[in-house]
C-alpha cells in the first residue's frame, strides 16, 4: 500500500497542469472574492477557500485518473496482486489528501502575507489541520466515484458533485445568507460541516462534534462503497 500510495503522490505531482489548477485556482479565486470585501469576510473566504482547494485536489483529479485506470487495465493488473480493497482505497485517499496540502498552505499564506488575516498560532494550526483531515473524506468520494462511473462520465459526475457542494457549502458565497430551509440541507451534506469546522478554529471555538460526526459517516460510507466496487470488480477478474 505504502509504494502505491508513493507511486501515486509522485504521478500527480508530474502533471503540471492539474497542479497548477489544484493549487493557484483556490489562491486566485480567494484573491478575487476577497477584493473589496470588508475585512471581516476575509477570513471566513480564507478558510473557505482552503476547504475548496482541497476539494478541488482530491476529487477532480481521483475520480477521473480512476476510472481511466479502470478502462485502460491498470486496475486489473492490481487486483491480481495481493493488495485488498482496503488497502486499494487507502492508498488512493492518503496519497490525494497529501496533494491537497499545498493549497491549503498557499491560501493561509496568502491569507497571512497579502491580505492581512491575523490569528493566533494554535488558529493557523488548527485551519491547517481540519482543513487537511477534512479532505480526506472528499478523497474517498473520488474513489468511490472513478469506480462507479466510466471513463466517459466521470468527469461530469466529479463536476457535478464538486460545485454542487462547494456552492451548498458556503463557500463561494457566506453561508448565512441562505434561506432556513436550504441552510437545512446543506448542513445534511458534507461540504457544510467541512468548511464550518475551520471556521470555528478561526473564530477561536473548538469544532462541534455534529460537523465531525457528519463527516466521519460520510467518510465511511464513501470509502466502504468504493472498496466494495473494487472487490466486487475482483470478483469479475
Amino acid at each position: 500500500m505504502r509504494t502505491l500510495a508513493r507511486l501515486e503522490i509522485l504521478r500527480v505531482l508530474r502533471n503540471r497542469k492539474f497542479m497548477f489548477f489544484s493549487v493557484l485556482y483556490p489562491v486566485l479565486l480567494f484573491m478575487i472574492l476577497t477584493a473589496g470585501q470588508k475585512a471581516a469576510m476575509v477570513p471566513y473566504y480564507m478558510v473557505a477557500m482552503c476547504a475548496f482547494g482541497a476539494m478541488t485536489a482530491v476529487l477532480m483529479g481521483n475520480s477521473e485518473r480512476i476510472a481511466r485506470e479502470r478502462d485502460k487495465g491498470w486496475v486489473r493488473q492490481l487486483r491480481l496482486t495481493a493488495l485488498p480493497g482496503r488497502g486499494y482505497v487507502l492508498a488512493k485517499v492518503a496519497a490525494a489528501a497529501t496533494v491537497s496540502l499545498p493549497s491549503i498552505l498557499l491560501v493561509l499564506l496568502a491569507g497571512g502575507a497579502v491580505k492581512g488575516v491575523r490569528m493566533a498560532a494554535w488558529q493557523w494550526a488548527g485551519v491547517l489541520l481540519t482543513s487537511w483531515a477534512g479532505s480526506f473524506v472528499f478523497a474517498a468520494l473520488g474513489v468511490a466515484i472513478g469506480y462507479v462511473a466510466s471513463a466517459e462520465t466521470a468527469r461530469p459526475v466529479a463536476m457535478i458533485a464538486y460545485f454542487g457542494l462547494a456552492l451548498l457549502g458556503g463557500l463561494w458565497v457566506p453561508f448565512d445568507s441562505f434561506p432556513g430551509w436550504l441552510r437545512d440541507i446543506a448542513n445534511l451534506l458534507p461540504a457544510r460541516p467541512y468548511a464550518a469546522l475551520g471556521q470555528a478554529v478561526e473564530s477561536g471555538r473548538a469544532p462541534h462534534a455534529g460537523d465531525v460526526a457528519v463527516l466521519v459517516v460520510y467518510g465511511l460510507v464513501f470509502a466502504a462503497t468504493a472498496a466494495w466496487m473494487y472487490r466486487k470488480d475482483t470478483a469479475k477478474a
